[in-house]
Protein backbone atom coordinates (compact mmCIF):
# COMPACT_ATOMS: atom_id res chain seq x y z
CA UNK A 1 0.00 0.00 0.00
CA UNK A 2 0.85 3.55 -0.22
CA UNK A 3 1.43 4.21 3.34
CA UNK A 4 3.33 1.30 4.19
CA UNK A 5 7.45 0.54 3.94
CA UNK A 6 8.06 -2.83 2.19
CA UNK A 7 8.87 -4.43 5.40
CA UNK A 8 4.95 -3.97 5.84
CA UNK A 9 5.30 -1.37 8.76
CA UNK A 10 3.40 1.98 8.13
CA UNK A 11 5.55 5.73 8.30
CA UNK A 12 5.12 7.40 11.78
CA UNK A 13 4.66 11.05 12.51
CA UNK A 14 8.34 11.82 12.82
CA UNK A 15 9.32 10.17 9.63
CA UNK A 16 6.45 11.62 7.77
CA UNK A 17 7.64 15.33 9.14
CA UNK A 18 11.40 14.87 8.39
CA UNK A 19 9.96 13.97 4.49
CA UNK A 20 8.34 17.36 4.72
CA UNK A 21 11.48 19.41 5.03
CA UNK A 22 13.52 17.67 2.28
CA UNK A 23 10.87 18.52 -0.32
CA UNK A 24 10.51 22.04 0.94
CA UNK A 25 14.46 22.62 0.47
CA UNK A 26 14.68 20.95 -2.70
CA UNK A 27 15.16 23.07 -5.67
CA UNK A 28 13.12 21.89 -9.08
CA UNK A 29 15.48 20.69 -11.63
CA UNK A 30 14.00 22.19 -14.66
CA UNK A 31 12.57 26.27 -15.06
CA UNK A 32 9.24 26.33 -15.11
CA UNK A 33 9.40 29.27 -17.87
CA UNK A 34 9.40 29.19 -21.68
CA UNK A 35 12.85 28.26 -23.23
CA UNK A 36 14.50 31.14 -25.26
CA UNK A 37 13.81 29.36 -28.36
CA UNK A 38 9.96 29.06 -27.98
CA UNK A 39 9.74 32.77 -26.86
CA UNK A 40 12.17 33.41 -30.11
CA UNK A 41 9.52 31.27 -32.05
CA UNK A 42 6.28 32.83 -30.60
CA UNK A 43 7.41 36.76 -31.76
CA UNK A 44 8.23 35.77 -35.08
CA UNK A 45 4.56 33.96 -34.81
CA UNK A 46 3.26 36.90 -34.23
CA UNK A 47 4.88 39.58 -36.43
CA UNK A 48 3.25 40.77 -39.26
CA UNK A 49 5.72 39.33 -42.14
CA UNK A 50 4.68 39.87 -46.03
CA UNK A 51 4.14 36.74 -48.08
CA UNK A 52 7.49 36.56 -51.15
CA UNK A 53 6.60 37.44 -54.06
CA UNK A 54 6.61 35.61 -56.79
CA UNK A 55 8.94 35.34 -59.89
CA UNK A 56 8.00 36.45 -63.02
CA UNK A 57 7.81 33.17 -65.51
CA UNK A 58 9.99 32.60 -68.26
CA UNK A 59 8.95 33.81 -71.80
CA UNK A 60 8.39 30.46 -74.12
CA UNK A 61 10.76 29.46 -76.36
CA UNK A 62 12.01 27.12 -78.87
CA UNK A 63 14.90 25.19 -78.33
CA UNK A 64 17.61 25.73 -80.60
CA UNK A 65 15.76 29.17 -82.03
CA UNK A 66 18.71 31.56 -82.11
CA UNK A 67 20.83 28.67 -83.44
CA UNK A 68 23.08 30.29 -86.37
CA UNK A 69 21.67 28.24 -89.61
CA UNK A 70 24.27 25.98 -90.72
CA UNK A 71 24.19 24.54 -94.27
CA UNK A 72 27.14 21.27 -94.71
CA UNK A 73 29.15 22.27 -98.08
CA UNK A 74 31.71 19.47 -99.39
CA UNK A 75 34.72 21.22 -100.62
CA UNK A 76 36.03 19.07 -103.07
CA UNK A 77 39.26 20.36 -105.04
CA UNK A 78 38.40 21.67 -108.70
CA UNK A 79 38.43 19.07 -111.07
CA UNK A 80 41.01 18.32 -113.13
CA UNK A 81 39.33 20.09 -116.46
CA UNK A 82 38.95 23.11 -114.30
CA UNK A 83 42.85 22.94 -113.11
CA UNK A 84 44.27 22.72 -116.34
CA UNK A 85 42.22 25.44 -117.73
CA UNK A 86 43.50 27.67 -114.92
CA UNK A 87 47.09 26.36 -115.21
CA UNK A 88 49.81 29.09 -115.24
CA UNK A 89 52.52 28.65 -117.51
CA UNK A 90 56.37 28.23 -116.66
CA UNK A 91 57.09 28.33 -120.25
CA UNK A 92 57.38 30.81 -122.82
CA UNK A 93 53.47 31.74 -123.99
CA UNK A 94 54.70 30.08 -127.57
CA UNK A 95 54.90 26.99 -126.72
CA UNK A 96 52.78 26.45 -124.29
CA UNK A 97 49.82 27.18 -126.74
CA UNK A 98 51.31 24.26 -129.17
CA UNK A 99 51.95 21.91 -125.81
CA UNK A 100 48.04 22.63 -125.06
CA UNK A 101 46.79 22.48 -129.18
CA UNK A 102 49.21 18.97 -128.97
CA UNK A 103 51.26 20.32 -131.59
CA UNK A 104 54.68 19.32 -129.97
CA UNK A 105 56.48 15.94 -130.72
CA UNK A 106 56.34 13.40 -127.93
CA UNK A 107 59.61 12.49 -126.91
CA UNK A 108 58.47 9.20 -124.67
CA UNK A 109 55.27 7.83 -123.15
CA UNK A 110 54.28 5.38 -120.30
CA UNK A 111 51.04 3.49 -120.04
CA UNK A 112 49.90 3.44 -116.64
CA UNK A 113 46.36 2.02 -117.41
CA UNK A 114 45.77 -0.62 -115.08
CA UNK A 115 48.13 -0.73 -112.46
CA UNK A 116 47.95 -0.05 -108.76
CA UNK A 117 49.01 2.93 -106.80
CA UNK A 118 51.94 0.64 -105.76
CA UNK A 119 53.11 -0.11 -109.33
CA UNK A 120 52.38 2.85 -111.12
CA UNK A 121 54.42 5.74 -108.59
CA UNK A 122 57.90 3.66 -108.98
CA UNK A 123 56.91 3.20 -112.74
CA UNK A 124 56.90 7.03 -113.14
CA UNK A 125 59.68 7.87 -111.12
CA UNK A 126 62.08 5.36 -113.39
CA UNK A 127 60.45 6.12 -116.41
CA UNK A 128 60.90 10.29 -115.81
CA UNK A 129 64.45 10.26 -114.29
CA UNK A 130 65.55 8.01 -117.64
CA UNK A 131 63.35 10.35 -120.22
CA UNK A 132 65.02 13.63 -118.12
CA UNK A 133 68.88 12.11 -118.39
CA UNK A 134 68.22 11.26 -122.36
CA UNK A 135 67.64 14.68 -122.53
CA UNK A 136 64.15 14.14 -123.58
CA UNK A 137 61.35 17.30 -123.02
CA UNK A 138 57.74 16.21 -124.12
CA UNK A 139 56.40 12.60 -122.10
CA UNK A 140 52.84 11.49 -122.39
CA UNK A 141 51.83 9.78 -119.56
CA UNK A 142 48.52 7.40 -119.79
CA UNK A 143 46.66 7.25 -117.01
CA UNK A 144 43.05 6.53 -117.92
CA UNK A 145 40.19 7.61 -117.31
CA UNK A 146 39.27 5.14 -114.06
CA UNK A 147 35.94 3.90 -113.20
CA UNK A 148 33.43 5.91 -111.71
CA UNK A 149 33.16 6.55 -107.98
CA UNK A 150 30.18 5.91 -105.71
CA UNK A 151 28.39 8.30 -104.73
CA UNK A 152 26.49 6.91 -101.89
CA UNK A 153 29.21 7.34 -99.32
CA UNK A 154 29.93 9.39 -96.81
CA UNK A 155 33.13 10.70 -98.53
CA UNK A 156 32.53 11.50 -102.36
CA UNK A 157 34.99 9.88 -104.51
CA UNK A 158 36.31 10.98 -107.57
CA UNK A 159 36.60 8.43 -110.80
CA UNK A 160 39.97 7.54 -111.94
CA UNK A 161 42.60 7.32 -108.84
CA UNK A 162 45.83 7.26 -111.46
CA UNK A 163 44.58 10.10 -113.15
CA UNK A 164 43.90 12.61 -109.65
CA UNK A 165 47.61 11.21 -108.36
CA UNK A 166 50.10 11.22 -110.85
CA UNK A 167 49.87 15.19 -110.99
CA UNK A 168 50.40 14.92 -107.38
CA UNK A 169 53.50 12.83 -107.82
CA UNK A 170 54.58 15.21 -110.65
CA UNK A 171 54.79 18.25 -107.58
CA UNK A 172 56.44 15.99 -105.61
CA UNK A 173 59.69 15.35 -104.65
CA UNK A 174 61.70 13.00 -106.28
CA UNK A 175 60.08 14.69 -110.28
CA UNK A 176 59.08 17.92 -108.94
CA UNK A 177 62.46 19.49 -109.98
CA UNK A 178 62.96 17.60 -112.72
CA UNK A 179 59.40 18.87 -114.63
CA UNK A 180 58.56 22.28 -116.27
CA UNK A 181 55.09 21.89 -116.94
CA UNK A 182 51.86 19.34 -116.78
CA UNK A 183 48.37 19.33 -118.99
CA UNK A 184 45.83 17.37 -120.17
CA UNK A 185 46.37 15.94 -123.35
CA UNK A 186 44.57 16.19 -126.55
CA UNK A 187 42.22 14.36 -127.94
CA UNK A 188 44.14 12.72 -130.43
CA UNK A 189 47.14 11.34 -127.36
CA UNK A 190 44.06 10.05 -124.84
CA UNK A 191 42.26 13.23 -124.29
CA UNK A 192 40.98 13.05 -120.25
CA UNK A 193 43.38 9.81 -119.66
CA UNK A 194 46.24 10.99 -120.62
CA UNK A 195 48.82 14.00 -119.92
CA UNK A 196 51.45 16.06 -121.22
CA UNK A 197 54.84 16.36 -119.16
CA UNK A 198 57.24 18.61 -120.29
CA UNK A 199 60.48 18.15 -118.50
CA UNK A 200 63.39 21.04 -117.65
CA UNK A 201 66.96 21.12 -119.73
CA UNK A 202 69.76 19.18 -118.36
CA UNK A 203 71.97 21.59 -116.56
Amino acid sequence: MAGRRRNGRGIDAEERALWQKVVEQAEPLHDRRPPMIETLRQAVASASTPAPARPAPLPRFRLGEKAAKYTPVNRLQPSLDDHYANVSSNMDKRNFDRLKKGKMAVDGRIDLHGMTLAEAHPALIGFVREAHHAGKRLLLVITGKGKAGRDDWVMPARQGVLKHQVPQWLAMQPLAPLVLQVTQATRKHGGAGAIYVYLRRQR
